[in-house]
């Protein structure tokens, strides 16, 4: 992959420790990165941001002082 792509789908990761202060906040931010990452690396958006609202909402929610 060029570094252009790996730049990118690691900035596009870095959205998934931007926490949100509601459930809400940190589903959405978490399907954002996750829709983005997977478009980026030739995914699918839909299945990149169902596992990204997933994950980020269960890290800021076992890790709350960490968001």
């Amino acid at each position: 992959m060029p570094r252009k792509i790996w730049a990118i789908a690691f900035s596009a990761l870095l959205g998934l420790s931007a926490c949100g202060d509601t459930v809400l906040e940190q589903g959405l931010l978490g399907a954002g990165a996750g829709a983005a990452a997977a478009t980026v690396t030739g995914g699918d958006a839909v299945t990149g941001a169902a596992i990204g609202a997933g994950a980020n909402v269960l890290y800021c929610q076992n890790n709350p002082s960490k968001c």
